[in-house]
């Protein structure tokens, strides 16, 4: 299917999975009021964006580098390091990151696969994940939901989970907050006694079964029906649609 062919179906008729990815990482950003969100990847890029659009109008969008912007991308503001660095260890950014393993209480891998001493593989590195997990909320987005990123136990702890932070003492989990876990599958939280990962809703068409042999451990909760995440409205799709993702990148990262 070419490119045009693509955006062209993906424009018309009920939503995709992954226009519900999108709306799952927008809701994110949901009741945040003024904090920075720092999406790093397309489908949490298109969530903030969406978010900034419709609900979360207080939010504030940067390029990455020195600058806010507008949910088009045209520069809004300047924004300098050391105010950059006060709202990061102020609890006033959001960031959204990738994992390459999570745990059942949050904590995340994205540092290398395999023994620290003799790696089987070496990934990004622990990079700022540390400092964003403890110092402001983070959300995850996982675009492949399977046991190979949902583990028992990851093999390095960079992005520090909630069993970690609540050891470490009040200083460390003051600012400590993961919101959601979303992946291809579903949305997962830590609204649980202690603080284990749960199912919060799954795409439609998706089968608690399906997840359950995609993760490395046993969800917290599932006891009865689980709720599905919501629809998109005729609004939403149509921002998403022509105006934040009009070429349907979005379809590259989860198939229609």
């Amino acid at each position: 299917m070419t490119t045009a062919t693509t955006a062209g179906a993906a424009a018309t008729g009920a939503a995709t999975r992954a226009d519900y990815c999108v709306i799952a990482c927008a809701e994110a950003w949901r009741d945040n009021g003024e904090v920075l969100a720092s999406p790093m990847g397309l489908i949490p890029s298109l969530g903030a964006r969406l978010a900034r659009r419709t609900f979360s109008p207080d939010l504030l969008l940067t390029n990455g580098e020195a600058f806010l912007v507008g949910a088009d991308g045209s520069t809004e503001g300047w924004l300098p390091y050391r105010q950059h660095l006060a709202m990061v260890t102020g609890g006033k950014r959001h960031v959204m990151m990738g994992a390459s393993q999570i745990d059942r209480f949050g904590n995340q891998n994205i540092s290398c696969i395999g023994d620290w001493e003799q790696p089987a593989r070496q990934l990004l590195g622990v990079r700022g994940a540390p400092v964003n997990t403890l110092n402001n909320p983070v959300s995850y987005w996982v675009p492949k939901h399977s046991s190979r990123v949902f583990v028992e136990r990851v093999d390095m702890v960079s992005g520090v989970g909630y069993d970690r932070a609540a050891a470490a003492g009040p200083s460390a989990s003051r600012y400590h907050r993961i919101p959601r876990v979303v992946t291809n599958l579903g949305v997962f939280d830590f609204e649980t006694p202690d603080r284990s990962m749960r199912i919060a809703s799954l795409h439609p068409g998706v089968t608690l079964e399906e997840v359950r042999s995609a993760t490395g451990f046993d969800l917290t909760g599932v006891t009865g029906p689980v709720a599905y995440t919501r629809e998109p409205s005729g609004a939403e799709l149509r921002l998403i649609r022509e105006e934040l993702d009009p070429r349907a990148t979005r379809l590259r990262e989860v198939p229609a």
